[in-house]
């Protein structure tokens, strides 16, 4: 299908748009078109299967199954049910009351905290679209180790007393769990696949549109030289200017896909994405609502020590 593809891609750029080959434009639009499809075309279906998943863990079951749970076990646990189960900043605060309420330890909540907009179905279906499985395996283990450890820290410190008050004396109710039918969940899929795909189809494209410009006239060794492996200093550079950023792995994984061939390497475009999406300052002030300060910048240094030693194993691992 990938062969069709291209060809598809050639055709409309050298064919229909006249361009020349080989020339920095026809190289962007090339890549523009060709990855635009295919990436649109694999988040579907990616985003299909794990509305299904969904609709077995649902918020109310995840608080129930990791409730009571022990530290280690708990985390695990916890980090597992963050992947299918994606939140974006805005739902950070009542995610976090709610399992607080649950009486669910605070490592616990953080485990999924992390894990949950760390690694979800858009980051796995884009990074195995661009990167092939191993890429998008060594992300998901990866995201689950910090998320697993950065909890069991954060756990041991025993810092309930950085939470607010207030948010020990919420109570938030559960709505009723409905039953679905396999009909309701095929439905149900179809609707996040369509809702999910349109949602991010603008921060693909225009995450596609910087990679394709960047992949036509950036010159070859530009990034070699000051991301390469070579740069001791690489991936925490690429970790502080990651954390100020607010954008999704819909508008990162396509400009790491470009920063990667010319020369960045992919642990460091992979730190950089890691403190975008699990380290950005919007979702830091966002929790300054129910965490004091001291909490938000223990859990910052935390998670820029364990994203960036991510980075520089996989430097050494991935060449």
């Amino acid at each position: 299908m990938l062969d069709y593809l291209q060809v598809f891609a050639d055709w409309v750029t050298y064919s229909i748009l006249g361009l020349l080959q080989g020339s920095p434009l026809a190289s962007s639009v090339n890549f523009f078109i060709y990855d635009s499809i295919k990436v649109t075309l694999m988040l579907a279906v990616i985003v299909f299967g794990v509305a299904i998943v969904r609709t077995y863990i649902t918020p109310q079951r995840v608080k129930k199954w990791v409730a009571g749970r022990t530290e280690g076990v708990g985390n695990v646990v916890a980090a597992l049910l963050g992947v299918p189960t994606p939140f974006c900043s805005c739902s950070a605060v009542p995610l976090f009351i709610g399992f607080v309420e649950s009486g669910v330890p605070l490592g616990i909540t953080f485990s999924f905290l992390i894990a949950s907009p760390l690694i979800n179905e858009i980051a796995v279906a884009m990074l195995f679209a661009m990167f092939g499985w191993q890429i998008a395996l060594i992300y998901i283990v990866s995201g689950l180790v910090i998320a697993i450890i950065a909890g069991i820290i954060i756990g041991r410190l025993h810092l309930e007393s950085e939470v607010e008050e207030f948010v020990y004396k919420c109570k938030l109710h559960d709505l009723a769990e409905k039953a679905m039918s396999w009909k309701d969940r095929l439905t149900f899929a179809k609707g996040e696949s369509r809702d999910i795909t349109l949602k991010v189809l603008p921060y693909i494209l225009i995450g596609i549109a910087i990679g394709a410009i960047i992949h036509g006239y950036a010159p070859a060794d530009f990034l070699a030289t000051i991301a390469g492996p070579n740069n001791p200093l690489a991936v925490p550079i690429a970790v502080l200017i990651g954390i100020p950023l607010y954008s999704n792995a819909a508008g990162m994984i396509p400009i790491m896909e470009v920063l990667t061939a010319k020369g960045m390497a992919m642990g460091t475009a992979l730190a950089f994405m890691m403190a975008v999406i699990g380290l950005s300052l919007p979702e830091m002030i966002i929790l300054r609502k129910v965490i004091k300060l001291k909490l938000i910048l223990i859990f910052a240094g935390i998670m820029f020590v364990a994203i960036t030693m991510t980075g520089y194993l996989f430097n050494a691992l991935l060449g």
